[in-house]
């Protein structure tokens, strides 16, 4: 099953050892990686993989893969000794001492908000609404990781390690995208807190809110336009597609127990990964030609995306409602089996009846509450974001040395160790 391969992580070497640098063995034969033309690990992008690494699928074709039943069976072996150990967070920076992420992009986030209500320009009632969330207080960690890897990309590139303006562009293509789909989200969730205040189909009605993140993304797409690169925009729609899908997994789930945790893998890439991973492929391919550059940007932030999620998942079950700002125990309410819960059911298989009718019964939201705080679901969810960083690690430790590849590598650490 999918979570007893999942609960070795914590038994693992945490610096040295990679949760995507191993191959699990069935019944006494060996299943073969796929990899890419790069020589690395590869992660299959086509339907129904995107969230997993290859180790964490089984064969149904040639070179594809899905969760199994049997992974109790399975030993733990190295996939391929010539291959390098995953880089440590603490030692994979150069000798000079790692600024703060934040202070690097500082500068070229300083009138990103302001330049998106520009952008927003339209009718007073419109813009009360499109403006509400572009406020500045918002951590703004999507666009800051797209400014420090176009910095770093570019130093890569042997150019200056200046923004090009098309760089720039997708970082507020970046933040107008995922607001928007904030504000679409809270819609279907029926919401009426985020970021500390009330949300916008609560203070302006679901009617409006659903116009006003309509409207942020066409105005996405006409910045889109803008950059003139045709990749681009291939780029940023399949986002928008997988935002969509990504939407409709988390409506449903599985009845098959073994394959929750793909789904629950999968729907995360797609509502929140592919965003952050396609941002980073396409301040890369306005700088680089190179297909294996464009791979680099695109495994960190489908990694350092998928972490990020893992992370979030556990803060809804760890952190007070007023320091994460919005209600904890929140993915419960709404019917969601996240990584915490899912790691649980192996303690407390009562879980499985809950999980298949949504936490709707009375009771439900308090019994699965507890059960995951008794069993070490939250704990195997932070290993488990902890090897994913470790990937992403490993990929932007590719690009030649900068202070913003570093900052890159700093940020994953970051990520595990966030608290809202």
């Amino acid at each position: 099953m999918a979570c007893p391969l999942l609960r070795q992580c914590s038994k693992w070497n945490a610096n040295c050892s990679s949760l995507f640098e191993t191959l699990w063995y069935s019944n006494g034969r060996s299943v073969s990686f796929s990899t890419s033309s790069l020589g690395r690990t590869s992660w299959s992008s086509g339907p129904g993989n995107e969230g997993q690494p290859s180790a964490l699928r089984r064969r149904t074709g040639p070179n594809t893969f899905n969760f199994t039943t049997s992974l109790t069976r399975h030993k733990l072996r190295l996939l391929d000794p010539s291959l390098k150990s995953c880089f440590c967070i603490n030692s994979a920076h150069t000798d000079v001492k790692v600024q703060d992420p934040f202070t690097i992009a500082q500068e070229d986030l300083t009138n990103l908000y302001d330049d998106i209500r520009k952008e927003l320009f339209v009718t007073k009632e419109l813009k009360a609404l499109c403006h509400y969330y572009f406020d500045g207080k918002g951590k703004a960690i999507r666009p800051m990781i797209v400014v420090l890897m176009a910095r770093a990309l570019n130093s890569h590139s042997n150019r200056s390690g200046e923004l090009l303006p098309g760089q720039r562009a997708v970082a507020m293509i970046t933040e107008m995208i995922h607001t928007a789909s904030l504000v679409h989200d809270d819609v279907i969730d029926g919401s009426n807190r985020r970021r500390g205040k009330g949300t916008i189909n609560e203070l302006w009605g679901e009617k409006k809110a659903i116009l006003a993140g309509d409207f942020i993304l066409s105005v996405a797409s006409i910045t889109m336009a803008r950059i003139g690169n045709n990749t681009v925009v291939k780029v940023f729609s399949q986002v928008i597609e997988d935002l969509v899908r990504g939407e409709f997994m988390q409506l449903g789930s599985k009845e098959n127990e073994n394959e929750r945790f793909k789904h629950y893998l999968e729907k995360t890439f797609k509502k929140t990964a592919s965003l952050i991973a396609n941002s980073c492929k396409a301040v890369c391919v306005l700088v680089s030609s190179d297909p294996k550059v464009h791979e680099i940007a695109y495994q960190y932030g489908k990694n350092v995306g998928i972490a990020f999620q893992l992370v979030d998942d556990v803060l809804d079950f760890t952190s007070k409602a007023n320091h994460l700002g919005k209600p904890s125990a929140a993915d419960l309410k709404l019917g969601l089996a996240t990584g915490p819960v899912l790691f649980a059911c192996q303690q407390f298989p009562e879980l499985h009846s809950m999980i298949m009718r949504r936490f709707s019964s009375k009771g439900d939201v308090d019994q699965a509450w507890q059960y995951v705080f008794q069993s070490d679901g939250v704990e195997q969810t932070k290993n488990l974001a902890q090897h994913y960083c470790q990937e992403a690690i490993r990929q932007i430790s590719m690009l030649r040395p900068s202070a913003e590849r570093d900052a890159l590598i700093r940020l994953t650490e970051m990520v595990l160790t966030r608290d809202k």
